[in-house]
Protein backbone atom coordinates (compact mmCIF):
# COMPACT_ATOMS: atom_id res chain seq x y z
CA UNK A 1 0.00 0.00 0.00
CA UNK A 2 2.90 2.61 0.81
CA UNK A 3 4.96 1.91 -2.54
CA UNK A 4 1.48 2.39 -4.83
CA UNK A 5 1.21 5.59 -1.92
CA UNK A 6 4.63 6.51 -3.17
CA UNK A 7 4.29 5.84 -6.90
CA UNK A 8 1.25 8.41 -7.30
CA UNK A 9 2.77 11.02 -5.40
CA UNK A 10 5.89 10.79 -7.42
CA UNK A 11 3.57 10.33 -10.83
CA UNK A 12 1.67 13.45 -9.39
CA UNK A 13 5.05 15.31 -8.58
CA UNK A 14 6.32 14.54 -12.71
CA UNK A 15 2.82 15.76 -14.13
CA UNK A 16 3.09 18.71 -11.64
CA UNK A 17 6.36 20.06 -12.84
CA UNK A 18 5.69 21.27 -16.35
CA UNK A 19 2.48 22.92 -15.09
CA UNK A 20 4.66 24.73 -12.84
CA UNK A 21 7.08 25.70 -15.69
CA UNK A 22 3.87 26.75 -17.61
CA UNK A 23 2.46 29.23 -14.98
CA UNK A 24 5.84 31.04 -15.17
CA UNK A 25 5.99 31.09 -18.56
CA UNK A 26 5.39 34.61 -19.92
CA UNK A 27 2.78 35.33 -22.77
CA UNK A 28 2.08 38.18 -24.75
CA UNK A 29 -0.20 39.57 -22.18
CA UNK A 30 2.54 38.83 -19.64
CA UNK A 31 5.25 40.58 -21.94
CA UNK A 32 3.81 43.62 -22.68
CA UNK A 33 2.44 44.09 -19.23
CA UNK A 34 6.36 44.11 -18.11
CA UNK A 35 7.40 46.43 -20.26
CA UNK A 36 4.24 49.24 -19.27
CA UNK A 37 5.74 47.86 -16.03
CA UNK A 38 9.44 49.08 -17.38
CA UNK A 39 8.06 52.71 -18.83
CA UNK A 40 6.07 53.40 -15.42
CA UNK A 41 9.42 52.69 -13.53
CA UNK A 42 11.36 54.47 -15.58
CA UNK A 43 8.89 57.62 -14.81
CA UNK A 44 9.45 57.42 -11.65
CA UNK A 45 12.99 56.80 -11.08
CA UNK A 46 12.17 53.43 -8.94
CA UNK A 47 13.48 49.92 -10.31
CA UNK A 48 12.65 48.78 -7.36
CA UNK A 49 8.78 48.18 -8.95
CA UNK A 50 10.04 45.79 -11.29
CA UNK A 51 9.97 41.83 -10.88
CA UNK A 52 13.64 41.69 -10.55
CA UNK A 53 15.66 38.70 -10.10
CA UNK A 54 17.78 39.28 -7.73
CA UNK A 55 20.93 39.60 -9.82
CA UNK A 56 19.38 41.10 -12.26
CA UNK A 57 21.47 42.94 -14.69
CA UNK A 58 21.03 46.83 -16.82
CA UNK A 59 23.47 47.60 -19.67
CA UNK A 60 22.86 51.35 -20.97
CA UNK A 61 24.46 51.54 -25.00
CA UNK A 62 26.22 48.03 -24.15
CA UNK A 63 27.73 49.58 -21.00
CA UNK A 64 26.74 47.82 -17.68
CA UNK A 65 25.59 50.19 -14.82
CA UNK A 66 24.05 49.83 -11.71
CA UNK A 67 20.09 49.09 -11.50
CA UNK A 68 18.71 52.63 -11.35
CA UNK A 69 21.34 54.71 -12.67
CA UNK A 70 21.59 56.35 -15.99
CA UNK A 71 18.65 57.19 -17.58
CA UNK A 72 16.37 56.18 -14.89
CA UNK A 73 17.60 59.39 -13.21
CA UNK A 74 16.95 61.80 -15.63
CA UNK A 75 13.75 61.46 -17.56
CA UNK A 76 11.41 64.01 -17.19
CA UNK A 77 8.18 62.90 -19.17
CA UNK A 78 6.59 60.22 -21.00
CA UNK A 79 6.18 60.51 -24.80
CA UNK A 80 3.00 59.02 -26.63
CA UNK A 81 5.49 56.56 -29.34
CA UNK A 82 5.76 53.41 -28.23
CA UNK A 83 6.24 49.71 -30.48
CA UNK A 84 6.73 46.21 -28.84
CA UNK A 85 8.28 43.38 -30.09
CA UNK A 86 7.67 40.26 -27.84
CA UNK A 87 9.50 36.92 -27.91
CA UNK A 88 7.25 34.74 -26.77
CA UNK A 89 9.73 31.73 -27.22
CA UNK A 90 12.60 33.46 -26.20
CA UNK A 91 11.07 35.01 -23.14
CA UNK A 92 11.76 38.41 -24.15
CA UNK A 93 9.93 41.49 -24.14
CA UNK A 94 11.62 44.52 -26.41
CA UNK A 95 10.35 47.58 -27.34
CA UNK A 96 11.09 51.40 -28.69
CA UNK A 97 9.42 54.12 -26.38
CA UNK A 98 10.19 57.98 -26.34
CA UNK A 99 10.36 60.08 -23.45
CA UNK A 100 11.76 63.84 -22.63
CA UNK A 101 14.76 65.19 -20.50
CA UNK A 102 13.46 68.58 -20.18
CA UNK A 103 12.46 69.90 -23.80
CA UNK A 104 14.77 67.00 -25.07
CA UNK A 105 13.54 63.60 -26.92
CA UNK A 106 14.95 60.32 -25.41
CA UNK A 107 14.84 57.52 -27.31
CA UNK A 108 15.05 54.42 -25.39
CA UNK A 109 15.28 51.12 -27.26
CA UNK A 110 14.89 48.29 -24.41
CA UNK A 111 14.90 44.47 -24.30
CA UNK A 112 13.81 42.65 -20.97
CA UNK A 113 14.78 39.42 -20.57
CA UNK A 114 12.63 37.32 -18.86
CA UNK A 115 13.12 33.94 -16.64
CA UNK A 116 10.64 32.07 -14.29
CA UNK A 117 8.77 35.50 -14.71
CA UNK A 118 11.26 37.78 -13.64
CA UNK A 119 13.69 39.88 -15.32
CA UNK A 120 16.54 39.10 -15.27
CA UNK A 121 18.49 41.73 -17.72
CA UNK A 122 17.73 45.05 -19.00
CA UNK A 123 19.30 46.16 -22.06
CA UNK A 124 19.01 49.52 -23.60
CA UNK A 125 19.99 51.80 -25.77
CA UNK A 126 19.61 55.50 -25.00
CA UNK A 127 19.91 58.42 -27.40
CA UNK A 128 19.34 62.08 -26.85
CA UNK A 129 17.99 64.22 -29.62
CA UNK A 130 20.00 66.78 -28.48
CA UNK A 131 19.28 70.46 -31.21
CA UNK A 132 22.72 69.29 -32.99
CA UNK A 133 21.31 65.77 -33.71
CA UNK A 134 21.55 64.95 -37.33
CA UNK A 135 17.85 63.56 -36.73
CA UNK A 136 15.32 65.85 -35.13
CA UNK A 137 12.20 62.85 -34.33
CA UNK A 138 9.22 64.13 -36.77
CA UNK A 139 6.87 61.54 -36.87
CA UNK A 140 6.91 59.77 -33.49
CA UNK A 141 3.61 61.19 -32.60
CA UNK A 142 2.18 58.48 -34.33
CA UNK A 143 2.72 54.55 -34.62
CA UNK A 144 5.13 53.30 -37.77
CA UNK A 145 2.90 52.68 -40.67
CA UNK A 146 2.49 48.82 -40.83
CA UNK A 147 4.28 48.16 -38.09
CA UNK A 148 1.85 46.43 -35.79
CA UNK A 149 -0.87 45.69 -38.44
CA UNK A 150 -2.02 42.52 -37.94
CA UNK A 151 -0.19 39.30 -40.50
CA UNK A 152 -2.66 38.63 -43.58
CA UNK A 153 -4.02 35.20 -43.14
CA UNK A 154 -1.81 32.49 -44.55
CA UNK A 155 1.39 35.10 -44.80
CA UNK A 156 2.75 34.39 -41.72
CA UNK A 157 6.34 33.04 -42.11
CA UNK A 158 8.35 30.64 -39.39
CA UNK A 159 10.93 31.97 -37.39
CA UNK A 160 13.95 31.10 -39.34
CA UNK A 161 12.87 32.47 -42.38
CA UNK A 162 11.79 35.94 -40.93
CA UNK A 163 15.40 35.94 -38.86
CA UNK A 164 16.95 35.45 -42.52
CA UNK A 165 15.53 38.22 -44.28
CA UNK A 166 16.47 40.57 -41.92
CA UNK A 167 19.94 39.52 -41.64
CA UNK A 168 19.88 39.85 -45.49
CA UNK A 169 18.95 43.40 -44.62
CA UNK A 170 21.68 43.90 -42.57
CA UNK A 171 24.05 42.11 -45.11
CA UNK A 172 22.02 44.68 -47.76
CA UNK A 173 24.61 47.42 -45.30
CA UNK A 174 27.43 45.25 -44.91
CA UNK A 175 27.74 45.27 -48.83
CA UNK A 176 26.39 49.13 -49.73
CA UNK A 177 23.76 47.53 -51.88
CA UNK A 178 20.40 46.18 -50.51
CA UNK A 179 20.31 44.65 -54.75
CA UNK A 180 22.98 42.35 -54.35
CA UNK A 181 22.10 40.79 -50.75
CA UNK A 182 18.50 40.09 -52.23
CA UNK A 183 16.74 41.79 -49.68
CA UNK A 184 12.90 41.74 -50.81
CA UNK A 185 10.95 44.64 -50.07
CA UNK A 186 7.52 45.14 -50.17
CA UNK A 187 6.12 47.51 -52.83
CA UNK A 188 4.93 50.09 -49.93
CA UNK A 189 8.32 48.86 -47.88
CA UNK A 190 8.78 52.17 -45.28
CA UNK A 191 11.30 53.04 -43.34
CA UNK A 192 11.64 55.40 -39.78
CA UNK A 193 15.24 56.33 -38.01
CA UNK A 194 14.90 58.22 -35.06
CA UNK A 195 11.66 59.42 -35.76
CA UNK A 196 12.06 60.46 -39.96
CA UNK A 197 11.00 59.10 -42.77
CA UNK A 198 13.69 57.27 -44.52
CA UNK A 199 12.44 55.31 -46.85
CA UNK A 200 8.92 54.64 -48.80
CA UNK A 201 6.02 57.42 -49.06
CA UNK A 202 6.74 60.80 -47.38
CA UNK A 203 11.07 60.37 -47.23
CA UNK A 204 13.15 63.01 -46.96
CA UNK A 205 15.72 61.57 -49.10
CA UNK A 206 15.39 60.42 -53.09
CA UNK A 207 15.06 58.14 -54.37
CA UNK A 208 12.76 56.69 -51.51
CA UNK A 209 12.84 53.36 -52.87
CA UNK A 210 14.78 51.98 -50.34
CA UNK A 211 16.22 49.16 -52.73
CA UNK A 212 17.55 51.84 -55.21
CA UNK A 213 18.94 53.81 -52.44
CA UNK A 214 22.50 54.76 -52.10
CA UNK A 215 23.81 53.05 -48.85
CA UNK A 216 27.79 53.62 -47.21
CA UNK A 217 29.73 50.55 -46.96
CA UNK A 218 29.71 48.95 -43.69
CA UNK A 219 32.35 46.39 -44.14
CA UNK A 220 32.40 45.82 -40.12
CA UNK A 221 28.73 45.86 -39.69
CA UNK A 222 27.83 43.09 -36.65
CA UNK A 223 24.27 42.03 -36.25
CA UNK A 224 22.34 40.35 -33.82
CA UNK A 225 19.06 39.17 -32.80
CA UNK A 226 17.04 40.49 -29.78
CA UNK A 227 13.72 39.61 -30.51
CA UNK A 228 11.49 37.41 -32.91
CA UNK A 229 7.89 38.37 -32.32
CA UNK A 230 6.57 35.59 -34.44
CA UNK A 231 2.56 36.18 -34.02
CA UNK A 232 3.32 40.11 -35.18
CA UNK A 233 5.71 39.00 -38.20
CA UNK A 234 8.45 41.61 -36.60
CA UNK A 235 12.31 41.08 -35.88
CA UNK A 236 14.55 42.80 -33.98
CA UNK A 237 17.94 43.44 -34.62
CA UNK A 238 20.86 44.68 -32.72
CA UNK A 239 23.80 45.98 -34.68
CA UNK A 240 26.74 48.25 -34.50
CA UNK A 241 28.06 49.69 -38.11
CA UNK A 242 31.79 49.25 -37.48
CA UNK A 243 33.82 51.73 -38.76
CA UNK A 244 33.38 53.96 -41.46
CA UNK A 245 35.40 57.04 -40.06
CA UNK A 246 31.93 58.89 -40.56
CA UNK A 247 30.04 58.62 -37.27
CA UNK A 248 32.15 60.94 -34.78
CA UNK A 249 35.89 59.88 -33.75
CA UNK A 250 36.26 56.54 -32.63
CA UNK A 251 31.87 56.27 -32.74
CA UNK A 252 29.54 54.01 -34.48
CA UNK A 253 26.28 53.98 -35.12
CA UNK A 254 24.38 51.24 -33.27
CA UNK A 255 21.22 50.36 -33.58
CA UNK A 256 18.41 48.18 -33.10
CA UNK A 257 16.17 48.39 -35.85
CA UNK A 258 13.03 46.39 -36.27
CA UNK A 259 11.65 44.75 -39.27
CA UNK A 260 8.21 43.79 -40.14
CA UNK A 261 8.00 41.17 -42.50
CA UNK A 262 5.38 38.20 -43.98
CA UNK A 263 5.01 37.21 -47.11
CA UNK A 264 8.08 37.06 -48.11
CA UNK A 265 8.85 40.72 -47.70
CA UNK A 266 9.73 43.66 -45.70
CA UNK A 267 6.87 45.92 -45.33
CA UNK A 268 7.67 48.33 -42.34
CA UNK A 269 11.31 48.79 -40.64
CA UNK A 270 11.95 50.91 -37.55
CA UNK A 271 14.98 51.88 -36.08
CA UNK A 272 16.28 53.88 -32.85
CA UNK A 273 20.21 54.26 -33.01
CA UNK A 274 22.83 56.13 -31.21
CA UNK A 275 26.86 56.81 -31.58
CA UNK A 276 28.88 54.48 -29.21
CA UNK A 277 32.76 54.02 -29.52
CA UNK A 278 33.34 51.04 -32.09
CA UNK A 279 34.41 48.33 -29.79
CA UNK A 280 31.04 48.68 -27.80
CA UNK A 281 29.68 45.03 -28.07
CA UNK A 282 26.07 44.21 -27.31
CA UNK A 283 26.93 41.79 -23.87
CA UNK A 284 24.26 40.03 -24.65
CA UNK A 285 24.31 36.40 -26.59
CA UNK A 286 21.40 35.33 -28.76
CA UNK A 287 20.28 32.48 -29.18
CA UNK A 288 19.47 32.79 -32.83
CA UNK A 289 22.91 32.82 -34.24
CA UNK A 290 24.37 35.30 -36.76
CA UNK A 291 24.94 32.91 -39.82
CA UNK A 292 28.48 33.07 -41.49
CA UNK A 293 27.73 35.70 -44.65
CA UNK A 294 31.18 35.80 -45.99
Amino acid sequence: MHSIKAFVVACAALFAAPAMAQDNHCDRACLGDLVTQYVDAMMAHDPSALPLAEDAEYTEGGRALPMGEGAWQSLTARGTFRHDYLDTTRQVAAAHVDFFEGETPVLISVALHVDDGEISGIETIVHRATPDSPFQPAVLDQPVRGMDAPVPEGMRQSREDMVDIAYRYAEGLRLGNFIDARVPFAPEAYRVENGVITAGEGCRFTPCDPARQRIMVHPGLIPSVVAVDEENGTVLLWMNFGFTDSYGPGNALVTMEAFKIWGGSIHSINAFFDFLPIGRGRGWPSEDPVPRLY
